[in-house]
């Protein structure tokens, strides 16, 4: 299969994933990349479709590359895009998201935060369009992240290109460290101070985990952050 995106021809042997969400469909996607290689997902959305993206950057074996290409073609359209990672050792992580609105009438949200310790890297490329005739849009992108130690490196580039004037949109990016004043905080508690980093780091996945359905879902992605971040 020959896929390009804004000219970038996919390389041979790439993983792509292509679908299209119907009329009406709800679909539910939940992506757990742990494997070195690249992922792509191309995906349309028919008029009333909603799409649901639950993507996990943990446990890697080194380098991962994930694309999701999202194009709403339908009227009142709805994309909801959640992802994490968590990468520590000299894991390299690029994330990018690429959704289109090019009809009126559509929604799409955005949360994917990163925690990042030792010497890895994540990158963040979010990529938002709004079309000349997608009017009525109403667009969120928002990436948070956090650093651990002084070599981990993290490069979010967050992009909005708006073509239509009646349009609800917004984007924001942040990287930081872990709080140090809730740390001390804490430990006047009398919390040992590794167990107030998982929590502080717990609360900060929180609103990500918390829109998991089933609850046992929900509990592996913790078990799984704080195994990683142990």
């Amino acid at each position: 299969m020959q896929v390009s995106l804004k000219g970038e021809k996919v390389k041979k042997g790439e993983n792509i994933q292509a679908m299209r969400i119907a009329q009406g469909e709800h679909k539910h996607l939940v992506i757990m990349h742990v494997s070195d290689d690249t992922a792509r997902w191309q995906i349309k959305q028919e008029a009333d479709s909603v799409l649901t993206v639950h993507l996990f950057c943990l446990d890697m074996q080194a380098d991962a590359d994930v694309l999701l290409d999202i194009e709403q073609v339908g009227e009142h359209a709805e994309t909801y895009i959640y992802g994490l990672g968590v990468l520590t050792g000299k894991q390299h992580v690029r994330v990018r998201t690429h959704v289109l609105h090019s009809v009126p009438n559509g929604k799409s949200s955005q949360l994917l935060k990163f925690a990042v310790k030792d010497e890895a890297r994540a990158e963040f490329v979010g990529e938002l369009i709004v079309a000349p005739h997608a009017q009525h849009t109403e667009a969120m992108q928002t990436n948070r992240n956090v650093l651990l130690s002084p070599m981990a490196t993290m490069h979010t580039q967050p992009q909005l290109e708006i073509y239509a004037d009646d349009v609800k949109c917004s984007h924001g990016a942040t990287t930081g460290q872990i709080d140090e004043s809730a740390l001390f905080y804490m430990q006047q508690r009398g919390i040992a101070i590794d167990e107030a980093r998982q929590l502080l780091l717990t609360a900060f996945f929180h609103d990500v985990v918390s829109t998991l359905g089933e609850q046992g879902v929900k509990e592996r992605i913790q078990s799984k952050i704080a195994e990683t971040l142990a």
